[in-house]
């Protein structure tokens, strides 16, 4: 058991932490770490959900403003097919009445034509708009296909998380949970690691002892050397009960992992921390020889 002083400083020292160190494990950041494979296909999901949209959006604008533009063009060819079907009506009243002089009639003639090829114009113009449309853009198809990709992805993921926690770990069925957490032990302490994480994972989903579950997954992967990996479980394991017997290790270990990647300072402050707090643990003597030979 922790004394009074071990309760008020250590969570004003994780808090300080935080931002660097425990910061493992946060999708939302712009570049998280520390994932546990449960948040990297969370991550992965909703990156791919978040370029589908983006795509659509896109595509929807420009469909948009195409739209408004053909419906434009189509107005001119309405009013020039209008007039065209005015002049044509005239020029059959002049040639029946010959009321006008021939000049005034070439005249007349000439304007049509313009007319015409103004028409022609603007046709060619909408020809080539639907030929970008059909070349440039997504067809209902393709949109389709797409979320078929999407469903099949989800689907993927989600036979990947069931998996996650039945494999290795099948031999559990009918098991209590206080059984499945002694074989999970017996997998660590034999390092068949797959094995352990499997059952780990089980009890996590339980919810029996998950502050521990996830103190041992991060073990193992600290012992994997993967060191963003087990401060994203120590992290969790801190968060849910950071009173448990196994702190002292945990912080040395998050200490040693801030240490491998890079992260100087908050190694110091936790061997500190250690220090300060676990002053009769082995893990003090430890800590301060570690934190003598850090720059």
């Amino acid at each position: 058991m922790f004394k009074t002083s071990v309760f008020l400083l250590l969570p004003i020292f994780l808090s300080s932490a935080e931002p660097s160190a425990f910061g493992a494990g946060k999708i939302d950041d712009t570049t998280p770490y520390g994932l546990t494979e449960t948040e990297k296909q969370i991550l992965s999901t909703k990156k791919a959900l978040n370029t589908i949209e983006e795509k659509t959006f896109k595509q929807l604008s420009r469909v948009e403003s195409i739209q408004e533009r053909m419906d434009g063009l189509q107005s001119i060819v309405e009013g020039m097919n209008e007039k065209s079907q005015s002049y044509a009506i005239e020029l059959k009243q002049l040639q029946s009445t010959c009321d006008l002089s021939q000049s005034e009639i070439n005249d007349k003639v000439k304007t049509l034509e313009e007319r015409t090829e103004q028409l022609k114009i603007v046709l060619q113009e909408l020809t080539q708009l639907i030929d970008a449309i059909n070349t440039n853009y997504v067809s209902k198809e393709e949109m389709n296909r797409l979320i078929d990709d999407i469903n099949q992805f989800k689907s993927s993921v989600g036979k990947s998380l069931k998996g996650t926690a039945t494999n290795s770990g099948s031999a559990a069925t009918g098991l209590s949970s206080v059984e499945i957490s002694d074989k999970a032990y017996a997998y660590y302490k034999q390092k068949e690691y797959d094995k352990s994480i499997a059952l780990y994972t089980q009890l996590i989903e339980k919810n029996y002892k998950p502050a521990r579950a996830h103190f041992m997954i991060g073990e193992m992967w600290y012992y994997r050397n993967e060191y963003t990996k087990a401060l994203g479980y120590f992290k969790e394991s801190a968060k849910l009960f950071d009173k448990a017997d196994h702190m002292p290790t945990l912080m040395m270990h998050s200490a040693v992992c801030m240490e491998k990647t890079g992260d100087i300072e908050n190694a110091k402050r936790f061997l500190e921390a250690i220090i300060a707090n676990y002053p009769a643990d082995k893990l003090a003597k430890d800590a301060q020889t570690r934190l003598n030979k850090l720059p």
